[in-house]
């Protein structure tokens, strides 16, 4: 039996900031984002949002009535989350109207969160072949103003729906895994913004990747001819550009080639948004579906995942008959996202730093169909208009 990806939704704030106006505002060339860093858009999340609406945007579409019936299991994957104690996931199926006798858990190892949810939810339906699996990777990337971190920060969600007979990308059963106790990236309790030792989480990173990969290979003994693209988590689109020189490192031109151009379609949703945590890797994912113009049917994706602390895992899928006509589109909407200058990302930033026990939110002026309106007595007010 087949299992993996029958669709994926992805959302983000209808603002950004660009990276060109960051770079000058904080005297910095600006291709030292735009190239050195590899990203030209940086998604801005106004208080109104979190990760609860950002996964319901994300969630609803892709979801139908029959989907929802169906869903068994919500496995919501963030280290933004907004209760220590209650599950993000408690919220979301409240707002997207799922049923009540269903499970719905939260997952938290850095941005690797996503992947041990979707390995999760193959387990799932190995046993439950006629229920479906909600997977959902939401995150806000935060290190604070006029930081190093600070041009690699955004946020978003990235919805997957699990099923038998899945219609875009079926999962294979060989995967390499990789967990060691390192101290690369940290947000403490209590603390809004990450911590983070960025050059060496970056080798870390990049150490990883190789370990699991060669594994792969070993374990399957599949080589890189195998694979019609590899796909990164993408903290910012060059860490993931230095995996794929690595990887191709000493292959066939053709190959090496190939693989980096079809890099250059995962990675293209990426460069627009900004660090996406969880959901950086099924972001790429979906920015080549959609972007990509050789991909077909029956050919093979190889996946690298990585959650600083750290945990990393390679593993792999084959693309379904028809899988193009899955995809939902998400050009458009990233293109039509309106532009903030600096000082109102700025003012949008520090605004969503609050532990305030009692505060309303400006959400009518947010195009979203899901907000936060508020907190009261320390719960959290959400609204599906």
């Amino acid at each position: 039996m087949k299992i993996g990806i029958d669709k994926i939704g992805f959302a983000t704030s209808n603002l950004y900031v660009d990276m060109t106006e960051l770079a000058e505002a904080r005297n910095v060339d600006p291709n030292k984002y735009l190239i050195g860093i590899g990203q030209s858009k940086m998604a801005v999340i106004p208080p109104s949002q979190d990760v609860v609406t950002l996964a319901a945007s994300a969630a609803s579409k892709i979801l139908t009535a029959d989907d929802k019936d169906q869903v068994e299991l919500v496995l919501f994957a963030t280290e933004s989350g907004v209760d220590n104690s209650k599950s993000a996931a408690a919220y979301l199926s409240e707002l997207l109207g799922l049923k009540a006798n269903i499970r719905a858990i939260e997952l938290k190892q850095a941005c690797y969160g996503a992947t041990a949810g979707l390995q999760l939810a193959k387990g799932h339906i190995a046993l439950n072949p006629q229920s479906k699996v909600l997977v959902i990777g939401a995150d806000i990337a935060r290190y604070g103003l006029n930081t190093p971190g600070e041009p690699t920060q955004g946020g978003g969600a990235v919805a997957l729906l699990v099923t038998a007979n899945p219609r875009i990308l079926a999962l294979e059963e060989d995967a390499s895994y990789l967990t060691k106790d390192i101290m690369d990236f940290w947000r403490p309790l209590g603390h809004m913004e990450a911590l983070v030792d960025g050059k060496y989480s970056s080798n870390v990173y990049l150490d990883f990747f190789q370990e699991v990969f060669s594994a792969y290979q070993s374990k399957t003994g599949l080589q890189l001819q195998d694979f019609a693209a590899l796909l990164f988590h993408l903290p910012y689109t060059k860490m993931g550009l230095k995996a794929l020189r690595l990887a191709i490192e000493g292959a066939d031109d053709q190959i090496a080639t190939h693989l980096s151009h079809e890099f250059e379609a995962a990675r293209s949703y990426n460069r627009q948004v900004g660090n996406l945590y969880t959901g950086s890797l099924y972001l790429s994912l979906l920015s080549l579906l959609e972007n990509s113009d050789s991909l077909r049917a029956g050919q093979r994706l190889g996946l690298f995942s990585y959650g600083s602390g750290a945990e990393g895992e390679f593993y792999s899928g084959i693309l379904q008959p028809g899988f193009e006509r899955m995809l939902c589109g998400h050009a458009a909407a990233l293109k039509a996202r309106t532009k903030v200058s600096v000082a109102e990302y700025e003012q949008l930033y520090k605004a969503g730093l609050t532990l305030a026990a009692d505060i309303d939110f400006d959400w009518q002026n947010d195009a979203s169909a899901y907000v936060l309106t508020g907190i009261k007595a320390n719960q959290r007010q959400y609204l599906a208009k």
